[in-house]
């Protein structure tokens, strides 16, 4: 997300949290009119319903906006009004009591004396320091010059603009003024003549870097690997190198960086709250909206489309459980987390509530920096759980069906705007002989090669899946068949260029790609397009294979 739009929703957090104090008078002073009545005489139910919804707003969005103590009486006042509600009226009928709640009603107000809290800081999410297309900046710390040049020429394959340390020193030199996207260093440096691991923390530039960090090594020693884990390596690579399971590993921590903005859909009678935690969650990096008619929840998730749910269990007209069991009963969002948020601390209500659709429990007030970390790591589990379902587990490319999912309605969506949509089918060339010679396990490193090189160089809105065995599709919306061509000629040469090693012995691939366009097309839908991309792939591998063809009418 852009900063000015971070600064901007926290910004507003700001203007919120004063709103809300400014309104907050008016509030108490309600409350204590109805507790006025109270005093007066026997409440009727209704008053009694209307108190119990009001404590509870409040219960939970005192402490949100930083009133830990107003939050905690408003609970008390509610949990005892509830109890009425529950049981019965007769305490009620003694004016002691009554009196003795509405004074307490009335001491809420002593709670805001003196109130001067700071907006909490939110922790915002890391951005990639690369954008989808670019070049992303390795430094490389390593000795070896041989290795250091072949590790370097491969990574350039793969997108990677490597710059090479033959020393520590030289790279903490440069970490005073530049930054790059990854470090990767030795292990070992025959020159210091001590374990890297040990040199780096005491290089405070380069540990100030911040950037992902990954070490490679002969050695394969306990302590080297346990030191490694202090200093916040994220990878721990034993010479001689597999090369594409290293920038397999690197492909995955950028795209961790890269993936597209969590999405969450608050539903909560309580429009200052619900639009609190929106902007929080706005300042931190993710998308967020709040359902103001419940009655449209389908609709909304279905224009939305959240990766999570945040739910009050109390609101007038629909409960919480109410609009989980109608979110339940479609199947395409039978899966979709939910996750209750509420100022309810009743731990078998929390449970019964929970047994009808939810999938976690929260309790109002919560701070900012908590409802992130929270609503972070269950939309990352689901994303994982996703992609075990949707995605090949070699490759982590969309499936056979997925993809030709995709594919239909790329071009569906392309016919409606106009616009051009290419698919390129592609297949490694001679594979099966790949597998005769060296092995299962050395062609699925093959195929994780093309997966990893057409995530990188293709666009951020291009689609890609396995297709089938050695067989990739990739979808190409809003690019026309000479922009294809030009996409798909470059990743050719690139994997053409790569070196895959077993048992000392080096070789090399190629790939073969058809291509067809929508436009060439225009009465094609997503099944036929990719029907005239895989003729065009059989006319590449007839006429001698490592190409590209493009399809056209006959």
């Amino acid at each position: 997300m852009d900063d000015k739009l971070k600064a901007a929703a926290t910004a507003r957090l700001a203007q919120l949290r004063n709103d809300y104090l400014a309104r907050l008078p008016a509030e108490l002073t309600a409350l204590q009119t109805l507790g006025a009545g109270l005093s007066g005489g026997e409440p009727d139910r209704a008053s009694l319903d209307e108190l119990h919804h009001r404590l509870h707003k409040l219960a939970g969005s005192g402490g949100t906006f930083g009133l830990a103590a107003l939050s905690a009486g408003a609970h008390t006042l509610e949990q005892r009004v509830k109890g009425w509600l529950a049981d019965s009226l007769d305490e009620l009928g003694d004016a002691q009591v009554r009196q003795a709640f509405s004074a307490d009603l009335a001491a809420l107000g002593a709670t805001m004396s003196g109130v001067d809290v700071p907006l909490v800081s939110v922790t915002q999410a890391g951005d990639a320091r690369a954008a989808p297309g670019e070049s992303i900046r390795v430094w490389l710390v390593e000795d070896d010059i041989l290795l250091g040049e072949e590790l370097a020429r491969q990574l350039g394959s793969f997108n990677y603009v490597v710059r090479r340390f033959t020393r520590i020193d030289d790279a903490e030199r440069a970490a005073r003024t530049e930054c790059p996207d990854m470090l990767l260093m030795d292990v070992m440096f025959e020159q210091e003549g001590e374990n890297a691991t040990e040199v780096f923390a005491l290089h405070p530039n380069l540990r100030a870097l911040g950037c992902p960090l990954l070490f490679v090594t002969s050695y394969d020693d306990f302590m080297s690997r346990v030191r490694a884990a202090q200093l916040g390596a994220l990878g721990y690579f034993l010479k001689p190198l597999d090369i594409p399971r290293l920038v397999s590993r690197m492909s995955q921590i950028f795209e961790q960086k890269r993936a597209p903005s969590q999405r969450v859909l608050i539903v909560d009678d309580d429009r200052d709250l619900a639009e609190h935690y929106r902007l929080a969650l706005l300042a931190a990096g993710m998308e967020a909206d709040v359902l103001e008619q419940p009655a449209a929840i389908m609709e909304k998730i279905a224009a939305f489309r959240p990766e999570l749910v945040l739910m009050d269990m109390h609101m007038p007209g629909f409960s919480g459980p109410d609009l989980a069991g109608v979110i339940r009963q479609h199947d395409n969002w039978s899966s979709l987390p939910i996750v209750y948020l509420s100022a309810e601390t009743d731990l078998d209500l929390q449970i019964k509530a929970m047994g009808r659709g939810a999938d976690d429990f929260l309790t109002k007030p919560i701070s900012d920096a908590q409802l992130v970390a929270a609503v972070r790591v269950r939309v990352e589990r689901a994303r994982q759980l996703e992609a075990q379902i949707s995605r090949d587990s070699l490759t982590g490319l969309l499936k056979h069906a997925s993809i030709k999912e995709s594919a239909g309605t790329e071009v569906t969506r392309a016919r409606r705007s106009g616009k051009p949509v290419s698919l390129a089918m592609l297949d490694i060339d001679h594979f099966k002989s790949v597998n005769d010679t060296y092995g299962h396990a050395v062609g699925d490193v093959v195929i994780s090669s093309v997966a990893m090189l057409l995530r990188q160089r293709l666009r951020q809105s291009d689609i890609v899946g396995r297709y089938g065995g050695e067989e990739f599709v990739a979808v190409l919306p809003e690019c026309d068949a000479g922009y294809a061509h030009e996409l798909m000629e470059d990743i050719r040469q690139r994997f053409a260029s790569l070196r895959f090693s077993h048992e000392g012995k080096d070789f090399g691939c190629t790939l073969s790609v058809g291509l067809a366009c929508s436009l060439a097309y225009p009465d094609s839908d997503g099944a036929a397009l990719l029907v005239a991309a895989d003729e065009a792939l059989y006319v590449a591998k007839r006429g001698g294979r490592n190409q590209v063809r493009e399809a056209s009418p006959s």
